[in-house]
């Protein structure tokens, strides 16, 4: 039996366990440059419920969308993404790491995703090594807030991380956004109860899945989506065990079924 929110918040049971949500993996990852703009328009028309995306704090504060605290990677540039200020990381082209078609691609801020993709797909925000930018959480709200999507239908925001703590701290500023906690270890119930205090998902790595641990998640109230799906073949026994969604970079594997 999987779980969905309805229209008040409160979690339900789906008898039909038929739907499962599609989450782009920091967009469609796998066609297109993480965490760029042209992912995220590959994931919206490959029809994904959800992207994905990380979020970070530049060196002015501003909110900038990438997944490691370093640029090496997926940028032409290099240092800390604290240590660099926003307009520096506009300079830097995130695309031509990953195909000569996407050069020039652009870092994009967390209120350029916000306004792009508001209304046309729901947005998983991962506050990425939060430790490292005191504050972040009230500026995620703050940027919420201020397009009204502090209150948002149909569970279309969603902030999670893998710390807890500022899952929590975010929760408390901004209750009515559904969180999630990202674990890469399986949950006794007593944490389990624990965090389903501040938290509406506990988002397993997919190794982690069975339906034993999904039952237990459900049974305390919060969903399952689960990360991060590369392969086609692990698509369906994740499906079986019963979780509510599937973190992937290849969304038509998800959505072809």
């Amino acid at each position: 039996m999987s779980l969905f929110f309805v229209a008040d918040g409160e979690v339900s049971a789906n008898k039909n366990d038929q739907y499962v949500q599609t989450v782009a993996h920091r967009g469609a990852s796998g066609y297109a440059p993480e965490n760029t703009m042209a992912a995220f328009e590959k994931a919206v028309k490959m029809k994904s419920d959800y992207i994905e995306i990380d979020v970070q704090q530049t060196k002015d504060g501003e909110l900038i969308v990438i997944h490691d605290t370093s640029v090496e990677r997926t940028t032409d540039g290099s240092g800390m993404v604290k240590d660099l200020t926003l307009e520096e990381l506009k300079q830097l082209d995130a695309g031509s790491w990953f195909g000569e078609e996407f050069a020039g691609e652009k870092l994009p801020t967390l209120g350029e995703v916000l306004d792009a993709y508001r209304g046309k797909s729901g947005i998983l925000i991962e506050l990425k090594s939060p430790s490292l930018y005191p504050g972040i959480e009230e500026n995620v709200a703050a940027e919420l807030t201020k397009r009204n999507m502090d209150k948002p239908n149909n569970n279309k925001i969603i902030l999670q991380s893998f710390d807890h703590e500022s899952v929590e701290t975010f929760h408390s500023i901004l209750p009515s956004v559904p969180t999630g906690v990202l674990v890469s270890y399986t949950m006794s119930d007593n944490n389990l109860r624990d965090v389903s205090r501040f938290a509406d998902y506990v988002n397993p790595g997919k190794w982690l899945i069975t339906s034993d641990y999904v039952n237990r998640i459900h049974d305390n109230g919060m969903l399952a989506q689960t990360w991060t799906v590369r392969d086609e073949a692990s698509v369906e026994p994740l499906i079986q065990a019963g979780v509510d969604g599937i973190i992937t970079d290849y969304p038509d594997y998800v959505n072809r079924r």
